[in-house]
């Protein structure tokens, strides 16, 4: 190559490196005109400003392990704010378009005038999982006009729900939801004038694709604009207090995928009929007054992927239709009003993986269809009525987790095949008519096995169930084996037995010595052996395990306890239960701060402990009731009672008065010192027990009036003040008697009430007038506890004593007996429609039976006897078909006794003593004739009193006639019904 070629081929190589370098800048420099190397500085000011309107804020919420402090690193390491974290800027324009700082730790007030309001090109706003301590909404979002996404749940915000949101017509999801429901007195957001709002929402954001405002409370109805929302894909409104009818049509919105409407009980309505391509892939209803069938046409949601229409109203027969929806994964029909049997189309859904019917009223065999299913992880058959037994090849569900049947009727054995389900985690079939555990002995093999329930079945087992067959699950953490005869022997506190229990079932098991190994049980929160016969002490070391919070030893017949009777540092036991044994002496409290104890029905003597009162936490429930305890009732109870809901100290010998203690007494429901030695005056802090149902001072010695300043309680349903010395009017002289609203039961027998009743006395005894509760089923005071603690009572019904061990609600009773009132009963005691029992015996009334007695259609128990009323007996008593006891003797009544079947039944006895009654019923009852006055010369009782006189005269005859004589004065005074008794001749009384 020559020199200037070689010059040449340098110059053309320098001038194209020359070229490309400057192609390069020009390229760099275009695309640098097209992307800003910086946000906009007065944006990134405002970001920085807004930085420093909240703090920092790590919390144990649930949320801190995910969440970060986005705002922490902004302008640290670069002045680009479109590089933050959390910021989205345009990729031309530069300008800030989106703005996520959910779960950012942010923590303070959203200020009205916060700068975020001056990003006016903000398209998307995520604030969501922060803590704005309970601040408003602003007003100022309508300055973010270009909004499209606005995200603000669960971000402590309070108050309504500024209506200038309702502004953004661009949006295209609202999200206003908290994470857990407040009460409604309570709310943290809130709508102003909720159907206004609603309406304007449906007419505004016409955009909108997503909607959620759960926890907010709307309380009010959905109006029918949101049927013309066309592109909404998610409607969620759980727990917003909804009413009223919900329109059906909105289920028809043409690209609706998800609704729901989770836990809205006053919310009505009926699910449509479906039309073919509907999008809906998440429909639940739970926890609504929704009612009626599912419709035939459920078949036309295709896409439905989640069905949840539980704890609502829901009956009829479940469709066979359902098991055309062939991408369904979970099934949800719980707590409804469904009857007939699981269709076996249920079998087609192959894709499903929970299904729950439990809580209907369900028939047949256990759904075989199911069987197919071999995706399903969770069946929930429980409380329906289905029979016959489990299937034997139950055991090719592989892929089953939860089998929960209890509270049916199935019978027969545990099928073998459920034990080879690798995979089960939960069995429950409690409450059962199940007989045979033939292979038992191969549970072991269920190696994830964590919850088993068997108790209350009719296992029959030649000889018990060696409990060291659970020694090898190592997983298991809950264990009920009530009422199967279970053997101990093999098992003891150095056996390799599972030391995971959290809780331990084995009420009536047939064990006689206390379960040794349960002394290993380190994470045992709740222990129950009840029902058992077991016998002596209670080991001291059952104090020690620390987790233990609750203990049922009830119904043993343990006498004592070992160690020390002083607390045990470090103890947590919160519910106690010794009831029905045979305890002595002392009772013993492990711990100050218990909440539940339960010591009826023992041996316990002494007074009452006053660590009962001395912990950090005052009880619950104090039921001490027939034992010995002696003393008076610890006036520090009154310290802290306002968590007491029940003190039963019945069938004691306390002494003493009832002390004032009740002055924050808000939640106590029941209070009962019956059959004590109680005296001197009811305390006036009862007036505070706002809360009361159940007030029963029965058989003391208290010394007092009747106390009308009850009459303010509102809830109070059952008041005995039976066999004590209290005395005067039961009405006021001012006119003012009683204002009891719910008060259904009240005895103030054997006391020494006196006075007259006005006619108008029952005139406001709203809650024995009529019955306003439409549910027929059988309730008792004391099913809203938590506890499942009832109150029992006894009253006098049908001559006799009778116990109730649980107090219904519908029950209702009126004991005026043994005291001193007399004049007229009040003709208002026909108001009392839904009374059963009353009784006004042995007082001093006087007049007529008033007939408007005859208007008591519920009344079963009547007792009018030793009183003074005359007259007849009203006819139209005997139209009473519900009356089956009477007693009307032992007064001045007259005429003819009425004709209804039920006099017809009674004793002679119920009208004796009324010597002017007369007819042919009373010769039904009786036997024997009425002959008129004028044929019995002679009474009774004068001729018994004249045999009597002979009688003792002859006897007196042999040791001397005065003698004799002394003997027949005394007998004919003093114990003339013994006499006849136990020496008279066996005839018959006459009647005048």
């Amino acid at each position: 190559m020559t020199g200037s070629n070689y010059s040449s081929s340098v110059i053309f190589f320098l001038r194209t490196i020359v070229l490309l370098l400057f192609s390069i800048l020009n390229f760099v420099s275009n695309f640098a005109s097209l992307t800003p190397e910086l946000c906009h500085p007065d944006e990134r000011d405002v970001l920085l400003q807004l930085k420093t309107e909240f703090k920092i804020r790590k919390s144990d919420d649930g949320y801190s392990i995910t969440c970060y402090p986005k705002t922490e690193s902004w302008g640290n390491s670069s002045t680009d704010c479109c590089n933050w974290d959390g910021v989205t800027c345009d990729i031309k324009s530069g300008q800030v378009i989106g703005l996520d700082l959910s779960c950012s730790c942010l923590y303070g007030p959203f200020q009205p005038n916060s700068s975020l309001f001056r990003l006016t090109y903000l398209t998307s706003l995520n604030l969501a999982y922060n803590n704005f301590t309970l601040s408003p909404i602003p007003v100022k979002f309508n300055n973010l006009m270009l909004l499209e996404t606005l995200n603000l749940s669960g971000s402590s915000l309070k108050g309504h729900i500024p209506r200038e949101i309702l502004q953004l017509t661009n949006l295209v999801s609202l999200d206003l939801s908290s994470y857990y429901s407040p009460p409604p007195s309570l709310p943290l957001l809130y709508i102003e004038n909720p159907p206004l709002f609603l309406r304007l929402l449906a007419r505004n954001l016409r955009n909108l694709r997503v909607l959620d405002m759960s926890y907010v409370n709307i309380s009010s109805e959905i109006p029918h604009e949101f049927t013309y929302m066309p592109s909404l894909i998610s409607l969620h409104l759980r727990s917003c207090y909804l009413v009223g009818e919900f329109p059906s049509s909105v289920f028809m919105i043409p690209n609706l995928q998800s609704i729901i409407l989770y836990s809205n009980p006053n919310l009505r309505g009926k699910l449509p009929v479906f039309q073919k391509n509907s999008s809906l892939q998440f429909l639940s209803i739970y926890e609504s007054s929704f009612s009626g069938i599912i419709p035939e046409s459920i078949s036309n949601l295709e896409h439905l992927v989640y069905l949840e229409l539980a704890m609502s109203n829901f009956s009829g027969r479940i469709p066979s239709s359902l098991g055309e929806l062939s991408n369904l994964s979970h099934l949800d029909l719980s707590g409804n009003y469904f009857t007939g049997e699981i269709p076996s189309s249920i079998g087609n859904l192959k894709q499903l993986i929970s299904f729950d019917v439990g809580r209907n009223q369900l028939t047949g065999n256990f759904p075989s269809a199911l069987l197919n299913l071999t995706k399903l992880r969770d069946i929930f058959l429980d409380s329906n009525k289905f029979t016959g037994s489990l299937p034997p090849n139950i055991g090719q569900l592989s892929n089953l987790e939860i089998l929960f049947a209890s509270g049916n009727s199935f019978t027969g054995a545990v099928p073998s095949s459920l034990y080879q389900i690798s995979s089960l985690t939960y069995i429950s079939l409690r409450e059962n008519q199940l007989s045979d555990l033939v292979g038992f002995q191969n549970i072991s093999l269920l190696s994830n096995l964590k919850i088993l329930f068997l108790n209350y079945n009719n296992f029959r087992v030649s000889s018990p169930v060696d409990l060291n067959v659970f020694s090898s699950l190592k997983q298991l953490v809950t264990l009920d084996l009530s009422g199967i005869p279970l053997s101990t022997a093999n098992i003891t506190s150095d056996s390799n037995f599972s030391s995971n229990f959290a809780a331990l079932s084995l009420s009536g098991c047939n064990i006689t010595d206390f379960p040794e190994f349960i002394r290993n049980q380190r994470n045992l929160y709740s222990v129950d052996i009840s029902k058992n016969s077991i016998k002596g002490q209670v080991p001291d070391w059952l104090w020690s395990l620390q987790y233990l919070q609750y203990l049922d030893l009830s119904h043993n017949s343990l006498s004592g306890f070992d160690g020390s009777l002083k607390a045990v540092p470090g103890s947590k036991i919160g519910t106690l239960n010794l009831r029905s044994n045979a305890f002595q002496g002392n009772i013993f409290i492990p711990y100050t701060s218990i909440t539940y104890l339960f010591a009826s029905s023992n041996n316990f003597s002494g007074e009452i402990p006053l660590s009962l009162c001395s912990g950090q936490f005052s009880p619950t429930i104090i039921d001490l009731s027939n034992n010995n305890f002696n003393g008076s009732i610890p006036r520090c109870l009154g310290n802290d009672i306002s968590s007491l809901s029940d003190l039963n100290l019945r069938n004691n010998s306390l002494s003493g008065s009832i002390p004032d203690m009740f002055m924050h007494a808000y939640k106590l429901m029941t209070i009962d010192v019956s059959h004590n030695r109680l005296e001197g005056k009811l305390p006036l802090s009862l007036t505070s027990c706002s809360s009361l149902e159940v007030f029963n001072v029965e058989s003391n010695k208290i010394n007092d009036t009747f106390p009308f300043q009850l009459s303010s309680l509102q809830k109070l349903q059952v008041l005995v003040l039976r066999s004590n010395k209290f005395h005067g009017m039961l009405y006021q002289s001012d006119g003012f008697w009683f204002g009891f609203p719910q008060l259904k039961i009240i005895d103030v027998s054997h006391n020494d009430f006196l006075g007259t009743l006005p006619s108008d006395y029952f005139l406001n005894w709203t809650a024995i007038s009529s019955n306003e509760d439409e549910d027929t089923r059988a309730h008792y005071i004391g099913d809203s506890r938590p506890s499942g603690y009832y109150t029992s009572i006894v009253l006098m019904n049908k001559g006799v004593s009778m116990e109730m061990e649980r107090i219904l609600t519908i029950y209702t009773a009126i004991d005026f007996s043994g005291n001193r009132i007399h004049g007229q009963v009040p003709e208002s005691i026909g108001l009392l429609k839904e009374l059963h029992v009353l009784n006004l015996s042995r007082n001093a009334f006087t007049g007529h039976i008033p007939p408007s007695l005859a208007n008591l259609t519920a009344l079963e128990s009547l007792d009018l006897s030793q009183n003074k009323l005359s007259g007849e007996i009203p006819p139209k008593l005997g139209d009473l078909s519900s009356l089956a006891w009477i007693n009307v003797s032992h007064n001045q009544l007259q005429g003819s006794i009425p004709q209804g079947t039920q006099f017809q039944r009674q004793n002679c006895s119920s009208y004796e003593g009324n010597p002017e009654l007369y007819g042919p019923s009373l010769k039904d009852i009786c036997g024997e004739p009425t002959p008129p006055e004028s044929e019995l010369p002679v009474s009774s009782e004068e001729a018994e009193e004249e045999s009597l006189s002979w009688m003792a005269a002859g006897i007196g005859f042999a040791p001397g006639v005065v003698f004799g004589f002394t003997i027949g004065y005394v007998v004919v005074g003093y114990k003339h019904e013994w006499f006849i008794k136990t020496f008279g001749r066996n005839k018959k009384r006459g009647t005048r």
